[in-house]
């Protein structure tokens, strides 16, 4: 008993420190700098095969994954960080075969392009584009799966956004 003391004063000590942290940081190892707003434009879809939801899908993932990784806040006018672009591919493939020459994978790919503008420190702005999959069996019904996949890509798609311009690995 005599040891919870000093235990519970070091996990108080610990929060009060973490807490009164003023910098731009988030839990996800991000580095926001001193920006207070962010925004995401829309993401037209310029696949050859139009999927009509998945602008709205990939923009929310985006939205949703800064909105809880970080502090800033959601901004519908000039942010301080800005996210654009446009989707380029969304294909699906077979991926295996068999030896008797069926397939035993589908992959369902999605590409994007995306333009992120810092406007407070330029230089860490960029145009890159992001590639991410998902595979499915092949005796799978696509239209019965394709939303889970759609779900699924996006947010692989929104990490890989957020790494880049937040952690920039």
């Amino acid at each position: 008993m005599g040891c919870r003391l000093p235990r519970v004063l070091m996990v108080m000590w610990a929060m009060a420190a973490v807490s009164g942290c003023g910098g731009g940081y988030s839990f996800s190892g991000g580095d926001t700098g001193s920006a207070k707003t962010f925004s995401v434009g829309d993401f037209p879809n310029n696949a050859e095969l139009f999927q009509p939801n998945l602008s709205i899908i990939l923009a929310e993932s985006l939205r949703n994954l800064i909105n809880q990784q970080t502090r800033l806040e959601l901004s519908r006018e000039e942010a301080d960080l800005q996210f654009e672009g446009a989707i380029l591919g969304y294909v699906v493939e077979p991926l295996s075969a068999q030896g008797d020459g069926t397939i035993d994978q589908n992959r369902l790919t999605i590409t994007v392009q995306v333009a992120y503008t810092n406007t407070l420190e330029p230089t860490k702005s960029f145009e890159r584009t992001f590639t991410q999959f998902a595979n499915f069996e092949a005796n799978e019904n696509f239209s019965e799966v394709e939303e889970q996949l759609i779900t699924q890509i996006c947010r692989q798609l929104s990490e890989d956004i957020t790494n880049q311009a937040l952690v920039n690995w």
